[in-house]
C-alpha cells in the first residue's frame, strides 16, 4: 500500500492543537496513516504534545524586541509570545512588544508574574515588614494581617504583569496583554524579559 501523502495544512493543524515541532507533526501524521486524533495521541504518549494547552492553543511565534533609552545607560530585551507568525508581524503585536520593553527599562520588574519573584527575597522582605510593624507597636492580633498587606503590595510592585503601565496608570502591564489578546483572537504572553542597566550587575 502506498504510504499517506500529509499535506503542510495537517501537519500545521496538529502543530497548533499540540505545540509538537513539525518535524514530530509530520512522523506522528505519517505513523497515523494521516489520522488527525491519532496523531495527537501518539504525540501524548511520546510526550511531545503538550497536554490540553488552552483547547490545544499554544502562544510558540512571537518576537524578541529591545528598547535603549537616549541615554544609553539603560537598556531591555523582551520575548512576547503569541499563536501565530500572521499575528507575530502585525504591528499592532510588535507595538505591544516595544511598549513593555520600555516598561520593563523604566519600571524594573524582578519577574513577570508573581510566582516568579524569588522565595528568598520574599522571606527577606517579610522579615523588614515583620520588623517595622513591631517598631510601630502595632496590636499582636493583627500584625501578620499587615505584614501580609506589606507583602502582596511588594509583589504588585515588582512583578511586571501587576505593575501599572508606565504610558498609562490606570492600566496593568497584564491588561494590556489581555485587551490585545482578546482584539487580536489569540493567547498573547511575555515569556521573559532582561533589564540592563550602566553599573548594576
Amino acid at each position: 500500500m502506498a504510504s499517506t501523502t500529509i499535506s503542510p495544512k495537517d501537519v500545521s493543524e496538529l502543530r497548533t492543537r499540540t505545540g509538537a515541532g513539525m518535524m514530530d507533526c509530520k512522523r506522528a501524521l505519517e505513523e497515523a496513516g494521516g489520522d488527525m486524533d491519532k496523531a495527537v495521541e501518539l504525540l501524548r504518549k511520546k510526550g511531545i504534545a503538550k497536554a490540553e494547552k488552552r483547547a490545544g492553543r499554544v502562544a510558540s511565534e512571537g518576537v524578541v524586541v529591545s528598547y535603549l533609552h537616549h541615554n544609553g545607560q539603560v537598556g531591555s530585551l523582551v520575548e512576547l509570545n503569541c499563536e501565530t507568525d500572521f499575528v507575530a508581524r502585525t504591528e499592532e503585536f510588535q507595538q505591544l512588544a516595544r511598549d513593555i520593553a520600555l516598561h520593563v527599562a523604566s519600571a524594573d520588574p524582578i519577574g513577570v508574574n508573581p510566582e516568579d519573584i524569588p522565595a528568598e527575597l520574599l522571606d527577606r522582605e517579610r522579615r523588614i515588614a515583620e520588623e517595622q510593624v513591631a517598631q510601630e507597636g502595632k496590636p499582636e492580633n493583627i500584625r501578620a494581617k499587615i505584614v501580609d498587606g506589606k507583602i502582596r503590595k511588594f509583589v504588585a510592585e515588582r512583578t511586571l504583569t501587576e505593575q501599572p503601565f508606565v504610558k498609562d496608570d490606570k492600566t496593568t502591564v497584564g491588561q494590556l496583554v489581555k485587551e490585545a489578546s482578546s482584539k487580536l483572537g489569540e493567547a498573547i504572553s511575555v515569556r521573559r524579559f532582561a533589564r540592563y542597566k550602566i553599573g548594576e550587575v
